[in-house]
Order: C-alpha cells, then sequence, then structure tokens
C-alpha cells in the first residue's frame, strides 16, 4: 500500500518570475511528522521539431545552474491562459525561427516529481515552415540540426544530458516516423 502524506501546513517561502519555494509540514501513517521542500513551477512544453530532411531541430544555450551550454529540444513556460499547443508554435517561433503545419501531442510528464510539480508537455512537430518571432531577451541561443543517424551517439557522446530532451529523443528512437 502507498502511504499518503498528510498536509499540516504550507508556506511559501519564496515567490519568483518562474517559480515558487513553498516548506510544507506533513504527517505520515502513525503520526511520524517531516518537513517536503516543493518548487511550484507552471506547466511547460517541450516540442522535437522534425525537418523533411530528417533532421531534429535542437538548440544551444548556456544554462547558468549548470554552469555551461546544454544541447536541448525547445521548449518554455506555457503563458497564462495560453493552451499547450499555442505555447508550443510560439516557442519553435521564438527559439528556431519555423512553425508546424502538424503538431502533435505525445505526452506528459513530471520533470523532477520528487521536489517539482511542474509537468511538461511534449509535442511532435512536422510540416515546419520559417516563421520567426523575437526571442526573449535573456535568451541566446544556437540553433543545431542533429541528423536521426547520428542521434544514438549523441547519447553515447554526452552531447544530450538535459532530461527532456533525452526523453524526447528517446521516444523518437523508439518510435521511428515514416
Amino acid at each position: 500500500m502507498i502511504n499518503q502524506e498528510k498536509t499540516i501546513s504550507r508556506n511559501i517561502v519564496y515567490r519568483g518570475k518562474i517559480l515558487n519555494l513553498r516548506v510544507d509540514k506533513v504527517e505520515f501513517p502513525g503520526g511520524k511528522r517531516a518537513t517536503r521542500e516543493v518548487i511550484e513551477h507552471e506547466p511547460a512544453v517541450g516540442i522535437i521539431p522534425v525537418t523533411e530532411d530528417r533532421e531534429v531541430i535542437l538548440v544551444k544555450q548556456y544554462r547558468y545552474a549548470v554552469s555551461g551550454p546544454l544541447l536541448e529540444i525547445p521548449a518554455g513556460i506555457m503563458e497564462k491562459g495560453e493552451e499547450p499547443s499555442d505555447s508550443a508554435i510560439r516557442e519553435l517561433q521564438e527559439e528556431i525561427g519555423y512553425a508546424p503545419r502538424q503538431l502533435r501531442e505525445i505526452g506528459r510528464f513530471f520533470t523532477s516529481p520528487g521536489f517539482s510539480n511542474e509537468i511538461l508537455i511534449l509535442f511532435l512537430a512536422q510540416d515546419l515552415f520559417p516563421s520567426r518571432l523575437e526571442q526573449d531577451e535573456d535568451e541566446f541561443i544556437e540553433v543545431v540540426r542533429y541528423p536521426f543517424s547520428m542521434l544514438d551517439s549523441a547519447f553515447l557522446n554526452e552531447n544530450i544530458r538535459d532530461g527532456k530532451t533525452f526523453a524526447a529523443l528517446s521516444w523518437l528512437i523508439a518510435n521511428p516516423l515514416n
């Protein structure tokens, strides 16, 4: 049987632009208590943009928290009132300068459920056409085209270290496109 933790108290100790930090007191069956630190995060989207030439368009950007650049699928936080598919299209236009004629949701997952409620909605984008929106002012992105034939080696060479990208490209490898 899975233990259900009963929330005794909730205290938001930090409110930020993209997340809040909450410290909760919980009680286990049997009466023992513990503290839980929770990151409250808005839903996000991640997109696998696939070209007619069987390439995946990725973005390379510096990530402050890990002190270096990461190769990632285009992704971003959903804006208030925005539908997931609209967020996906907007992020593609901002980050890689394309929009899809075909967009399909392929899954949803929690990014780090041990301490965060962030959910990521994953899309496959195909039949791309040029359509650019201005990038966010704090984003400095290099667009990288990755041939399908090199995806396996991207994992072995540790070029893919971002969790959402690892999950997305693993899905793509397991679900070859016609």
